[in-house]
């Protein structure tokens, strides 16, 4: 099982088919921090469809609440990533594992700065070879990313 975090998604319809995404896959939603949106929010639901209730969500207060939930349930931290338009290496240079966490920052401004320095190299980035655009869609980075994960796990 594979973990997909969102650290302050600010727009309904991306987290409701990042959930989508979630129950596809078997992995598990972590939100994190301010939400931009209630979580009964009409076109976050319309967005999962229904599809909700297949979702395992779980929800924390701030990194500090989730990193302490993550550990005390044997996650380990070293294998949270962070995917940022600033990272040092592609997404593709990992070797994923069960259990790993893939944690993505909100629309408008993504991950914080300091949680960028506490990953390190464990801050991954994807290519953007048009050299247009700063990122992609959350909704679809997250889609990109954990099904890389599980085409390493699964050896699609």
């Amino acid at each position: 099982m594979l973990h997909i975090a969102l650290w302050e998604p600010e727009i309904p319809p991306n987290t409701g088919n990042i959930g989508r995404l979630c129950a596809a896959t078997g992995s598990v939603l972590h939100l994190i921090g301010r939400l931009g949106f209630r979580l009964d929010d009409r076109s976050l639901r319309r967005a999962g469809l229904d599809y909700w209730d297949k979702v395992q969500i779980e929800r924390h207060d701030s990194y500090a609440d989730f990193e302490k939930s993550w550990i005390e349930t044997g996650g380990n931290p070293e294998r949270i990533f962070g995917f940022t338009s600033k990272g040092t290496r592609t997404y593709t240079q990992v070797d994923y594992q069960e259990g790993d966490c893939l944690l993505f920052g909100g629309e408008a401004y993504g991950l914080p700065a300091e949680l960028i320095d506490l990953f390190g190299s464990r801050a991954l980035t994807i290519p953007m070879p048009g050299g247009k655009v700063r990122s992609i869609n959350l909704a679809t980075a997250t889609g990109i990313v954990l099904y890389e994960a599980l085409r390493q796990l699964r050896k699609w």
